[in-house]
């Protein structure tokens, strides 16, 4: 109780500070290098159709998945990826120049996803149980952090706080028995980020709290890592690393490079094209702004309220480039 009280008061300088995706998660079609990962031949069409934000589909091919493979975490883990990305739209307004979730307040839905979580984590546990592994600590972490995500979301400090901790616990166990495995990398790199990130009296108290600290080159470091090698992250670390460039040490052009494969591979999904967007706006690159936010409004989003949200991100974004007259993008 005393580490989850401690976790929640630094939760509540992340938020402040805008950085609660540190317990997000999202998933990655990388599984050609999935030899220590026992997947569902399934998944990477699950995996290709989140991503190319057919949640819809995604969701309906989760919950065969789930079906076929009833004692897998696999399943329910997609399938509430595909319903946190339809959350991650709803829940995102255009601030400081990028389009970003913020926070929201308790829907419905949030019921069956946290339901969805707490099987995977059940599921996890219970292999854990007859025999501990770096893979079943892996999906242990990510139930874990995927609660903790929408409980941060929604500002419940100790939820994030119990579930982030129960979360960053697996991935160590995880990185403990396999130290190569890059996707526990995701969280802590984001860990490590964030935490150099916080201001001075944040640091301070952070200090007397007794919470590790960590280093934003380091985090990095662990989110290149699992670019490079992760099996089911690469494109999460992919997306919040050119996130965070972006917001936190106005790296644009390093940003845009990070998301850029991203948006090209998903030509489909609005919100890689609106982050690659504000990124060539914020280098002053207009024309080609305006061609990415185009490209997200052209988009069919087959969510009522995701498809409204995108189309005033849009209409928000192209008035924030103040163009007299809109050239057509090259």
């Amino acid at each position: 109780m005393e580490n989850s009280a401690t976790l929640a008061s630094l939760l509540a300088s992340l938020r402040s500070a805008g950085i609660t995706v540190f317990f997000l998660l999202a998933l990655s079609p990388a599984l050609a290098r999935a030899t220590q990962l026992s997947l569902p031949p399934e998944t990477p069409a699950v995996l290709e159709k989140i991503y190319s934000f057919d949640l819809d589909g995604a969701q309906e091919a989760a919950r065969q998945l789930q079906k076929e493979h009833p004692d897998h975490p696999i399943g329910y883990l997609l399938e509430s990826d595909a319903l946190w990305w339809r959350f991650w739209c709803t829940a995102a307004e255009f601030k400081y120049g990028m389009s970003d979730a913020r926070r929201r307040s308790k829907l419905p839905a949030d019921q069956h996803y946290l339901e969805l979580a707490t099987t995977a984590s059940s599921l996890a546990s219970a292999q854990i149980q007859k025999a501990d592994s770096a893979e079943m600590q892996l999906y242990a972490g990510m139930a874990e952090a995927a609660s903790a995500r929408l409980y941060a979301l929604r500002g419940e400090n100790r939820n994030t706080a119990r579930f982030g901790v129960r979360a960053r616990d697996h991935f160590l166990r995880a990185k403990a028995l396999d130290p190569g495995l890059a996707d526990a990398d995701f969280g802590l790199g984001l860990y490590n980020y964030y935490v150099d990130t916080l201001s001075a009296m944040a640091k301070i108290m952070r200090f007397f709290m007794g919470i590790p600290g960590g280093s934003k080159q380091e985090g990095i470091r662990l989110l290149e890592h699992a670019i490079a090698d992760g099996i089911l992250t690469p494109n999460a670390a992919r997306f919040y690393l050119a996130m965070n460039l972006h917001r936190y040490d106005q790296q644009y052009e390093r940003a845009l490079n990070t998301i850029s494969p991203l948006a090209e591979k998903y030509p489909t999904n609005p919100i890689f094209q609106l982050a690659r967007g504000d990124l060539y706006a914020k280098l002053g690159r207009k024309p080609q702004a305006l061609g990415c936010y185009r490209a997200a409004g052209a988009l069919t989003v087959h969510h009522q309220e995701c498809q409204a949200r995108i189309l005033q991100l849009v209409r928000v974004s192209i008035a924030a480039l103040g163009l007299q007259q809109e050239p057509a993008a090259p």
